[in-house]
């Protein structure tokens, strides 16, 4: 059985407990399979393989539906966080607020003012919002390596100051994992969604002197991107929020502790 989030963020628990630790979040109109009801939870099953408890009330549970809604809704939201109104004007009502990497389907309309798009909701709602905070979808291989790198690491940049939050993946807060995973799926990419390489995934181990932008690095319980230079970006625990760092031991924000004990490094595009 498949369903639809339909909440901002939908968190996912370790348990079907609210008081359980957080695992992940799931964004606005994600498609996850159930593999378990119970009473007002669902155990779900994400596109990158992680697991956790939602509520139901934060599901459609409908298969069909679902599956229709991955096949036509082709829009994501760019912006850090978007309303979308029940009309084309600033001073229209809120329908719900989306955050970066929430999905949507975009409807024609001629008659729109270049400024805004109209958006059908996983719902079946209908609103507006900013056509600048919408992109479509990008697919993967789509992209040359050279762009796919620049994008890749722009899109990590995007969520610079953002606070740390464990288990979190939005602008209202996100982990190590969650950052790095992100921002390879705004690029049409799905990587494993936690701090080490996964088989079934498309991120092959690499050495550290082949290493370039957009490439992961890898600590105990721990991810990075590499940004080149000697740069990295990373939602820190120990800097509570995504910030950025450097392996060059005469840099102002070299940081010791990551940058001696890396365990692996990991490309999208392995050497040949």
């Amino acid at each position: 059985m498949k369903a639809i989030i339909k909440s901002m963020v939908a968190n996912l628990h370790a348990e079907a407990n609210a008081n359980s630790e957080l695992i992940d979040e799931g964004l606005y109109g994600m498609v996850v399979e159930i593999v378990e009801q119970r009473d007002d939870w669902c155990y779900v099953r994400t596109p990158y393989r992680y697991e956790g408890f939602c509520k139901s009330i934060e599901l459609i549970v409908d298969s069909a539906k679902a599956t229709e809604w991955q096949e036509e809704a082709n829009y994501i939201i760019s912006q850090g966080f978007a309303d979308v109104l029940l009309g084309p004007k600033i001073q229209n009502a809120k329908l719900i607020t989306l955050v970066r990497g929430s999905i949507v389907r975009v409807l024609p309309n001629e008659e729109l003012d270049q400024e805004w798009a109209m958006i059908e909701l996983a719902t079946g709602e209908v609103g507006y919002t900013r056509k600048q905070w919408i992109s479509e979808k990008v697919e993967q291989n789509v992209l040359t390596e050279e762009n796919f790198r620049e994008q890749v690491v722009q899109t990590a940049l995007s969520y610079l100051t953002t606070p740390y939050r464990w288990g979190g993946k939005s602008p209202l807060g996100i982990d190590c994992s969650g950052l790095c995973s992100m921002a390879y799926m705004l690029n049409g990419v799905i990587i494993y969604r936690d701090a080490k390489i996964a088989d079934g995934f498309p991120i092959k181990e690499i050495s550290i002197e082949q290493i370039q932008k957009g490439d992961l690095l890898y600590f105990p319980g721990h991810i990075a991107m590499y940004m080149g230079d000697g740069l990295y970006v990373h939602s820190s625990l120990g800097g509570n929020e995504v910030s950025i760092n450097s392996l060059n031991k005469e840099h102002i924000h070299y940081r010791d502790d990551l940058a001696t004990t890396i365990t692996a490094v990991g490309s999208l595009f392995p050497a040949k």
